[in-house]
């Protein structure tokens, strides 16, 4: 067999090679037998506590599965069950199994945690998707192996986080959650699970500073909405106890949850509200314990205060179009003081959206704002004299969204250098203008797609 034929079979064979050396290392370094393989200690019946603890968790793993497949048939009328079929398919789409791995082109490493590796690979009809497997040197293998010397048995603990992830990405469909394209369950392969997933970029949050007010009101949105779904989910109310930006990834500008094995499907029971306290760094909430003791809305509220404090907070105020700054500040003050729901604070983000789209926060500014420019339909500049400003869509220029030719004048008239801006048929995803916003052109050119607004000169030579 020539491996450079299959880069992906290369992959797997030198990782197998690189697991059997370990494991063989881990033997002699522990002085393991297939007799004994939880160290010396063993007691008549060959078992060691280690064993035993071992054996624990692993049951404690299964169960947790179990539950989610109860929980899942107990649900409420209109869910679809959406486990993989036995004839390969997922909700009817073709579904990526073992056979379709063996074709594939592992084409870079994308990172790994402290128990998966993920992979990006490329199908043999072109399409990029990311490879999730266990990650046999992450810290959660170390510190198994550590407690309990035994390679196999913490292969399979370990590799059921990657297996409660499968069955979480079958049951939750949603657009801000990545999409399962299909699985590999094999033993001779090293990590024996493999989650094929769409394949989608880490989120940077210094990045997304960086970028315009639309595009970071919309991740918020995005993850508001997914909120939403996770408190009203086929499996009930679930809570992410693992809460940070490195579980999401951005697809096509969209965010999108890929990290799921951390997810509670469980609210705490409780005796009293003393026992339903949601603690942070910074602050503490107590919720009431139900008759039916229960600490109902837990889930939700924990994922709403650790949208707000880790996404909100540095994403939504700043640089916010000044008109619908009033809208903004209530949201981030109802959501850093737990004051509504989760459902409340879509509502609000769906007025934000509204608000800015159709442009009724524009409704106060002066029609004739635009009379101090000359426009040219059906022109373009070229030749441009660019000149840059904050939060623009291109880092050459400045490139910003726009309800209308009324706003893109009051921009214009409030940036010292600039002279022109044209509008062109492209738009955000939100159904606004791009403006180009320049300090000077050269010469025009038709182009019925295009209008380029000048500003008007006074007699003195000075611009208006």
């Amino acid at each position: 067999m020539t491996l450079s034929r299959n880069p992906f079979c290369t992959f797997v064979l030198l990782a197998l090679l690189f697991f059997s050396l370990t494991v063989i290392l881990q033997k002699w370094h522990f002085g393991l037998h297939e007799d004994k393989p939880f160290g010396d200690a063993a007691r008549p019946d060959g078992l060691t506590p280690e064993h035993d603890r071992l054996l624990q968790q692993l049951k404690e793993r299964q169960q947790e599965l179990e539950l989610l497949d109860i929980t899942f048939d107990e649900s409420s009328e209109g869910f679809k069950d959406l486990r993989v079929s036995t004839n390969g398919t997922v909700n009817g789409k073709t579904d990526i199994g073992c056979e379709e791995l063996s074709g594939m082109k592992a084409v870079d490493f994308l990172g790994s945690g402290y128990t998966k590796t993920v992979l990006k690979a490329k199908l043999p009809q072109g399409l990029f998707v990311a490879l999730k497997s266990v990650n046999h040197q992450g810290t959660d293998m170390r510190l198994c192996m550590e407690d309990f010397q035994d390679s196999h048995g913490c292969h399979e603990l370990v590799s059921f986080k990657l297996r409660k992830e499968i069955v979480l990405l079958q049951r939750l469909q949603h657009p801000n959650i990545v999409e399962l394209k299909g699985q590999c369950q094999d033993s001779s392969l090293v990590g024996g699970i493999t989650a094929v997933l769409e394949q989608g970029m880490p989120l940077q949050m210094i990045q997304l500073l960086q970028s315009p007010w639309e595009e970071r009101f919309r991740v918020c949105l995005g993850l508001v909405r997914l909120l939403q779904y996770l408190t009203h989910s086929p499996l009930g109310s679930l809570a992410l106890l693992d809460f940070q930006p490195r579980q999401f990834v951005m697809v096509s500008g969209e965010l999108k949850l890929t990290d799921l094995d951390d997810a509670s499907i469980q609210e705490p029971a409780c005796q009293e509200d003393s026992d339903c306290l949601l603690q942070f760094p910074l602050r503490n909430f107590t919720l009431r314990c139900s008759p039916s003791r229960i600490c109902e809305g837990l889930n939700e509220m924990r994922n709403l205060y650790n949208a707000y404090r880790y996404f909100f907070t540095y994403l939504l105020p700043h640089q916010a179009p000044p008109l619908l700054k009033p809208l903004i500040h209530q949201i981030m003050n109802s959501t850093g003081d737990l004051k509504q729901s989760v459902n409340e604070t879509l509502d609000a983000f769906e007025e934000v959206l509204h608000t800015y789209k159709s442009g009724m926060h524009l409704e106060n500014l002066p029609p004739s704002i635009t009379r101090d420019y000359a426009v040219l339909k059906g022109m373009r500049s070229v030749a441009n004299m660019e000149y840059r400003c904050r939060l623009s869509y291109n880092q050459q220029g400045c490139v910003l969204s726009v309800h209308s030719a009324r706003e893109a004048a009051l921009i214009c008239s409030s940036h010292p250098q600039c002279t022109s801006f044209s509008l062109s048929g492209e738009r955000t995803w939100t159904g606004r203008l791009l403006a180009a916003f320049r300090s000077g052109f050269s010469h025009l050119v038709p182009d019925v797609n295009s209008a380029v607004y000048m500003r008007r000169v006074k007699a003195s030579g000075a611009v208006l």
